[in-house]
C-alpha cells in the first residue's frame, strides 16, 4: 500500500495549429504537448496518453513562444500610481550598483494584466537611467504575485546610463556628472574599484585568510566574471561607441539599449560583437538624444549582422504595444521571421535566458502564446497565454 498519491501534473495539448518554434521549424499543422511547466514534446502530430489532459484545438491559430520585453521598467515604475508608484530612479546618488529591481518590482502593477493580455510572457525589468549606475535589473515572469517566484535570473543584468539622463539628472544640482567625460569617468572609477575588491577577495580566498564582503562591491562581481552583462542607456552614436570602448577596456558583456542611432554605425556596432535592444521606437522625439528615431534601426543593424531585441521600454511604450513595435519594424526592413525573433528567441538569447525561453523545444519552460493571426499585425487577437504550463490568459474569460 503507497503511503503518499502521486502528485497530480498538469497536462495541455495543443493540436492542429502552425507551431512557429523559432528554433528553425515550422510545424503547420503541429502539436506541442506541455508536462507540468514544461515542453514535453513537439510534433506534427501527438495523441494524449492522458484522458485528464487538456486539449487546446489551435487549427487556423499561430502558436509561438511567449513574446518577452528585454528592456522595461514594468513594476518598479507603476501605472496609475503616480510618485508614490515611481521607483525607477534613485536621483540623489549617480551611483548606486548594490540596488536591486527586485527590491521595488511591484507585481500588481496592472500593466502584467496589460503583458500576459498581448502574450507577453517575461521581460527583463529594473531601474531607469538617471544614474551613471543605476542598479540590478532582473529577468521576470509576468504572472506572479510574488517576486521571488517570478524571477528566472537574478541579478540579470547591471544598468548604466550614458549621455543626456544623467547629465540633466545631476549637472541641474550643480553636481556631477553634468558631462559625457565625467560620465565615462565615474564609470571607469567604480569598474577599476570593482576590479580591486575582486583581486584583494581572490588574493584571500587563495590565502585561505577571512575576508570581510562588502556589499557596494560584491554585485560587480557577476559582471566581472561576465555571469550577466553591462546593460547600457545609449541613444547617440557617440555613447554608443563609449560603452563599447570601456566594455572591451574592462573585458566585459554588454548590451546596447535603445541604440536609437544604431543604423549610423551598424558596421562599428557589428565589429564590437555586441547585441542590441531598440527602442521604444513608438514614443516621440521628445529630446536631442532621440532625433533621428526610426523603425528601420532594428531591419539595418539586423542586416549587418547585429543580434537585434525590441523593447517597448514601458511605460515610454505601454508593454502591449511590443507585437505592434515588432510589426512596424518588420514593415521597415525587419521582415517578419525576424521581427518574431527578436521578441522570442533573440530577446532570450540577449538576456541571458535562452536555455529556459524563447523557443517551442523540449525542455523548455512551457511559456507559449496562441494567435488568432500573424502576431506582428494590428488587428490579430492573443487567444490563449500560456506561463509555466498554466493557462493564464484567455480571450473572453
Amino acid at each position: 500500500m503507497e503511503l503518499f498519491e502521486a502528485e497530480w501534473v498538469a497536462i495541455i495539448l495543443i493540436r492542429n495549429g502552425k507551431i512557429l518554434t523559432m528554433a528553425g521549424t515550422v510545424l503547420e499543422p503541429g502539436c506541442v504537448l506541455i508536462t507540468g511547466d514544461k515542453i514535453a514534446k513537439v510534433a506534427k502530430s501527438i495523441e494524449p496518453e492522458d484522458d485528464g489532459a487538456t486539449v487546446i484545438d489551435a487549427e487556423g491559430l499561430w502558436v509561438i513562444p511567449g513574446m518577452i520585453d528585454a528592456h522595461s521598467h514594468i513594476g518598479i515604475l507603476e501605472e496609475k500610481k503616480g510618485l508614490e508608484g515611481d521607483d525607477c530612479n534613485e536621483a540623489t546618488e549617480p551611483v548606486t550598483p548594490y540596488l536591486k529591481a527586485i527590491d521595488a518590482i511591484n507585481p500588481m502593477d496592472p500593466a502584467f494584466h496589460n503583458a500576459i493580455r498581448a502574450g507577453i510572457t517575461s521581460v527583463m525589468a529594473g531601474p531607469g537611467s538617471s544614474n551613471v549606475v543605476g542598479g540590478q535589473f532582473a529577468f521576470i515572469k509576468t504572472h506572479g504575485r510574488r517576486i521571488e517566484d517570478m524571477a528566472v535570473l537574478e541579478p540579470a543584468a547591471m544598468k548604466v546610463a550614458f549621455g543626456e539622463n544623467p547629465k540633466t539628472s545631476y549637472g541641474g544640482k550643480n553636481l556631477m556628472p553634468s558631462t559625457r567625460m565625467t560620465i565615462g569617468a565615474m564609470l571607469r572609477e567604480e569598474l577599476a574599484g570593482a576590479k580591486r575588491y575582486q583581486r584583494k577577495k581572490q588574493a584571500a580566498l587563495d590565502a585561505g585568510e577571512a575576508f570581510e564582503e562588502d556589499v557596494r562591491q560584491e554585485c560587480w562581481l557577476p559582471v566581472l566574471e561576465r555571469q550577466i552583462p553591462l546593460k547600457a542607456h545609449v541613444h547617440r552614436t557617440d555613447d554608443i561607441l563609449t560603452a563599447i570602448r570601456i566594455a572591451k577596456a574592462f573585458g566585459l558583456r554588454l548590451t546596447l539599449d535603445h541604440c536609437t542611432e544604431g543604423h549610423l554605425i551598424a558596421g562599428e556596432i557589428k565589429e564590437s560583437g555586441f547585441p542590441a535592444i531598440v527602442g521604444p521606437s513608438l514614443a516621440s522625439r521628445n529630446k536631442i538624444e532621440v532625433q533621428y528615431m526610426e523603425f528601420k534601426t532594428s531591419g539595418v543593424l539586423h542586416k549587418a549582422g547585429v543580434r537585434v531585441a525590441i523593447t517597448t521600454d514601458h511605460p515610454v511604450s505601454l508593454i502591449q504595444s511590443l507585437p505592434l513595435c515588432a510589426g512596424l519594424a518588420a514593415k521597415e526592413g525587419l521582415g517578419i521571421g525576424e521581427a518574431l525573433k527578436a521578441v522570442t528567441i533573440n530577446a532570450a538569447a540577449i538576456c541571458g535566458v535562452a536555455g529556459r525561453l524563447g523557443s517551442i523545444e523540449e525542455g523548455k519552460d512551457a511559456d507559449i502564446a496562441i494567435f488568432d493571426g500573424n502576431p506582428v499585425q494590428t488587428l490579430t487577437n492573443c487567444l490563449y497565454t500560456i506561463i509555466d504550463g498554466e493557462v493564464v490568459y484567455r480571450a473572453g474569460d
